[in-house]
């Protein structure tokens, strides 16, 4: 055999993913980017089949880079939930009734009797196959929005993100990021002591066991928040630089003004009749918003230690996300029924080739992003350093 030409393996190691280390982790926001394309594009469509698809590149990308940190282990948690939300939509539609009309009755339940003032509601009564199938798309369609944001849960080290906000954001992030650090913690905690249970012989199961678990959960959550109240009070949080109220006014006017835009920008991409004024409207809210919160800034006295860089590689992560949403946002428009197959009359959804194929793109984390050290062979000498990675 001949040897690779020298730019072929040049190329090959310049793709080949690196072992991730402090100083080229991701950063929290290129892992939220992408998973919120993802989301975008599950926004867009009804069809099972691409649904799938998204939920099956989540969840490859979360097998092929998460770590071996608490959050980490959120991902079954949040599928759990993706699963229930699709089973109580159909439940809703069965009791509950369904605008959708039909023609194939699958059962009839007893129907109860509502006064004149409950006119359009009904309890019981016809359930037919073609509300069953929209209450199975809709709930589909919930439940992937779900796993999408439990992947980024399971992705973005926490910690990683707050770093990343402007500083006029601080005190809202630290908020935000400890309640989003106290779900998975909490999952960490039922998990193992359960574990514990089981190894002691005793049940998991039942009101009892409900009860014997809970309380250490709820003492443990207490005391990591006596403590981080203490480091944050010894790092000094909340102190703030003296600005102008002219600076402090303006602040005000474009942060609001421009997440207002952002809101109604993003509410027109998501709705089919707002697509055409929605992303200008959400590019100018970002940019007011961004000038608001760079303004903002100037009130935190706070420095960073060892702010994240977006490299190339985070750079491709969120972009592959970006272009997911993209080409899911075009194929609505050129193709409306390949995205939202009917249920009236009952026909069988049919796998689009150009929206199957954007949702291939979000695979690219899993072979650009750096591979955690708990994936990669001598795991054991460095599994102690995982819960500092993203």
């Amino acid at each position: 055999m001949t040897a690779a030409p020298a730019p072929a393996r040049l190329l090959r190691r310049a793709l080949r993913a690196p072992q991730a280390d402090r100083g080229n982790a991701l950063p929290a926001g290129a892992w939220w980017l992408w998973a919120l394309g993802l989301a975008t594009a599950a926004s867009r469509t009804t069809n099972p089949l691409l649904l799938g698809l998204l939920v099956g590149v989540a969840g490859y990308v979360v097998a092929a880079r998460r770590t071996d940190a608490p959050w980490a282990r959120s991902y079954g948690a949040f599928v759990k939930l993706g699963l229930f939300v699709v089973a109580l939509r159909v439940v809703f539609s069965v009791f509950l009734g369904s605008p959708i009309p039909g023609s194939h009755t699958v059962f009839v339940l007893p129907e109860l009797p509502l006064p004149d003032w409950a006119q359009g509601v009904r309890i019981g009564g016809r359930v037919t196959a073609e509300q069953l199938v929209f209450a199975l798309y809709d709930g589909m369609k919930l439940a992937t929005l779900l796993i999408c944001v439990g992947a980024a849960n399971a992705l973005a080290n926490p910690a990683r993100l707050l770093k990343s906000l402007p500083g006029a954001l601080y005190e809202v992030g630290v908020a935000v990021v400890v309640a989003m650090t106290f779900a998975p913690n909490m999952v960490a905690d039922v998990v193992r002591l359960r574990t514990a249970r089981r190894l002691r012989g005793r049940p998991t199961g039942g009101v009892r066991a409900v009860a014997q678990i809970g309380l250490p959960v709820l003492e443990g959550a207490l005391e990591r928040s006596v403590a981080l109240a203490a480091s944050m009070d010894a790092r000094g949080y909340g102190r703030t630089a003296q600005v102008p109220a002219a600076v402090r006014h303006t602040t005000n006017v474009l942060t609001l003004g421009g997440l207002l835009g952002v809101c109604a920008g993003t509410y027109g991409l998501l709705a089919a009749q707002g697509a055409v004024y929605g992303l200008p409207l959400l590019l100018a809210g970002l940019v007011t918003a961004l000038a608001g919160l760079r303004l903002g800034g100037r009130r935190s006295v706070r420095t960073r230690y060892r702010p994240d860089r977006w490299g190339v590689r985070a750079w491709l992560v969120a972009c592959s996300g970006a272009a997911v949403a993209a080409v899911m946002i075009w194929a609505g428009a050129a193709d409306p029924d390949a995205l939202r197959p009917g249920v009236v009359p009952l026909t069988a959804p049919v796998l689009p080739l150009w929206p199957a194929a954007a949702a291939l793109i979000g695979l690219l984390p899993a072979l650009v992003a750096p591979v955690p050290p708990s994936s990669s062979p001598g795991a054991g000498k460095q599994a102690h350093r995982s819960k500092e990675l993203a």
